[in-house]
């Protein structure tokens, strides 16, 4: 168990993260055997710090939107009968195009499809049958055994579509159906109108001086893979962008999942706790392995750092330089989100933890505030 301090720890780092100036508007949750143990929220919803942050403030959390993704595909997946072997071309024939037949849904969830950035420049991020239809003739930018790289844009269109040809739902409905709506989740993959007013507006970061090297280069350099996997399908998601109310009901499965950090903590909970929430079995035993077996690890083709990816889900790499993002569990999994966002299920502890913000930090993975919070909840240093 947790032990006592945690609450105090929690309010210390969290404050803090305040008092340094880091912070507008925030809320951090931490849920663990069922139950939760710790909500904290404060803070501004707006720029001009005039709109409190209450505990049912909503906010964009961009990325981390791919681990309710992935949770939709393989739940889907286990639905058919299917598991990662599966050749994603047969329940999906039209993928078999450019070489791709013998890519398997876990080659895809693991990021190792070389599917991280779409050729295809007419497509736009909006425009999900366009952009379906150019990653079906893409052929790989990689041969499946030669490393993985992470897709910023194109992974929610894959997974998007898988879940559409093992359901007929599109994801955003299937997340709602099989998860939001049974457990109760503030949180939402395709906002409705009638939620807008609650959600804060994400603001740029006010400084790009913490990104980290390789990857600004990477950036910096015309038609580097990572350049093109962060501008691909083509569309300006700035935040400003993804602050409208349009933008906020577009259902982004990569990145345009809205919610509170109490629903998507809540939600990693049921996970880290073998799939059984109030008596309702969501994941099998063999689908929760596939969460917490890594199934590519090392130097990430688009991020240029180490990275490590189960089924969908990242982890943290075993190799390089140990970064506890998913605290000191090595089978804790999660994601990130752009600008700081974190959540992640520890089954070994029995955890779900969930940290959102609205004031973005620049670089790829979460820095101190959201690892200052990670490490007050297991009271290490």
């Amino acid at each position: 168990m947790l032990d006592e301090g945690i609450t105090g720890r929690l309010r210390s780092a969290f404050d803090d993260n305040f008092q340094r100036g880091l912070e507008v508007g925030a809320a951090v949750a931490v849920w663990q055997d069922g139950r939760e143990v710790v909500s904290l929220c404060g803070g501004w919803r707006d720029s001009a710090r005039s709109i409190p942050w209450t505990r049912d403030t909503l906010v964009l959390i961009w990325s981390a939107t791919k681990g309710l993704s992935s949770a939709c595909v393989l739940h889907a997946l286990e639905k058919a009968g299917l598991d990662l072997s599966v050749c994603v071309a047969s329940f999906w024939p039209e993928f078999s195009q450019g070489g791709k037949a013998a890519i398997t849904a876990g080659d895809v969830l693991s990021h190792q499809s070389g599917l991280s950035a779409l050729q295809d420049k007419t497509a736009g991020v909006l425009d999900h049958a366009a952009v379906v239809a150019a990653l079906e003739k893409q052929p790989p930018l990689w041969r499946v055994g030669e490393g993985h790289g992470y897709g910023p844009r194109t992974f929610g269109f894959l997974a998007d579509e898988m879940v559409r040809r093992l359901s007929g739902k599109t994801l955003g409905e299937y997340w709602r159906k099989e998860f939001g709506d049974p457990m109760g989740l503030d949180l939402w993959i395709g906002l409705p109108a009638s939620e807008n007013a609650r959600v804060a507006d994400v603001l740029s970061a006010r400084s790009l001086q913490d990104v980290e090297p390789d990857f600004a280069r990477a950036m910096a350099e015309p038609g580097s893979l990572t350049r093109e996997a962060f501008s691909s399908p083509s569309g300006t998601l700035s935040p400003s962008a993804m602050n409208a109310p349009a933008m906020r009901s577009a259902a982004l499965p990569s990145l345009g999942g809205i919610g509170s950090a109490d629903s998507l903590a809540k939600f990693y909970a049921m996970l880290a706790g073998g799939g059984d929430w109030c008596g309702r079995q969501y994941f099998s035993t063999q689908a929760l392995r596939m969460m917490t077996t890594r199934i590519a690890e090392g130097p990430d083709k688009t991020l240029c750092t180490p990275t490590a990816f189960s089924a969908g889900f990242m982890m943290d790499a075993m190799e390089g330089e140990a970064r506890n993002l998913f605290g000191p569990s090595r089978s804790a999994f999660g994601h990130p989100g752009a600008g700081g966002s974190l959540a992640f299920a520890d089954p070994e502890n029995r955890i779900g933890f969930a940290y959102v913000m609205n004031q973005m930090e620049a670089g790829v993975l979460p820095k101190a505030r959201a690892l200052d919070l990670v490490k007050a909840v297991y009271n290490f240093l």
